[in-house]
């Protein structure tokens, strides 16, 4: 039977989406995680909700720990992950509000734990294969929704992430567009490299609040113009969710 675990922030550490919902610490080999875990049901499928940054979002990107919430979800029993992120347009045909069903990522952190392999057993390393990862299956309930709802969204993208907590400066923003990366954020790479090494099938669905920096003819972003995007959608996503949970 499926157990979903749900990495999410603004409006996805809410109990009304649960049914039956209990909070539960949680401790690792890897330390803490981002927040305690809150078990519930969404549609009779049991759900485990963990905030990325934190309930209070205190917690800066690079200061996550990535391995503690994702061991603390496999430990948790959840056989799936779907995350939300607020995401950056890095092309003018992904507008503000849009959603994108990730598909690819480039990793452009510097200083984190991107993996759970401290060293290897003599003559055994491992080398995690990962050319697609975020799990197809996943994807395709995440678009199928998406096209029931009518909503504005794009069927694949490929995020770059950054190690934040700063925003990306002009330059670094067209060379991320000369790469090929369509949205922007600080914490999908991360999370998708961990669960795929730790066995568990990964998505994510991320929403479009600014256009970074590249735009001329719009503001730079800022953290309150992400903000007031994401609340103005974040029923959005929990909808989807909601709908695809029911259907793994």
């Amino acid at each position: 039977m499926a157990v979903i675990g749900i990495i999410g922030g603004s409006g996805l550490d809410n109990p009304d989406i649960l049914s039956d919902p209990q909070d539960k610490s949680a401790s690792t080999p890897y330390g803490e995680p981002s927040s305690p875990l809150k078990y519930g049901k969404i549609g009779g499928v049991e759900v485990v909700l963990l905030a990325r940054h934190g309930r209070e979002h205190t917690i800066p990107p690079t200061q996550v720990n990535f391995r503690a919430n994702i061991y603390a979800l496999k430990e948790a029993g959840c056989t799936h992950i779907l995350a939300t992120t607020a995401v950056g347009s890095l092309r003018g045909g992904i507008k503000r509000g849009d959603l994108v069903v990730i598909d690819q990522f480039i990793d452009f952190t510097k200083q984190r734990k991107m993996t759970f392999h401290e060293s290897f057993e003599a003559h055994n390393p491992i080398h995690q294969a990962m050319p697609d990862p975020f799990d197809e299956k996943l994807r395709e309930l995440l678009i199928k929704e998406c096209e029931i709802k009518k909503y504005s969204f794009h069927p694949r993208g490929t995020v770059v992430t950054i190690e934040g907590p700063r925003f990306s400066t002009r330059a670094e923003s067209h060379m991320f567009r000369s790469w090929g990366a369509e949205i922007i954020n600080m914490s999908v790479s991360t999370e998708a490299a961990l669960a795929n090494e730790i066995g568990l099938p990964y998505a994510a669905i991320a929403m479009t609040t600014d256009y970074d920096c590249w735009k001329t003819d719009e503001e730079p972003v800022s953290w309150e113009v992400i903000v007031k995007v994401f609340a103005e959608n974040a029923e959005k996503v929990t909808n989807i969710l909601k709908n695809v949970i029911a259907k793994i």
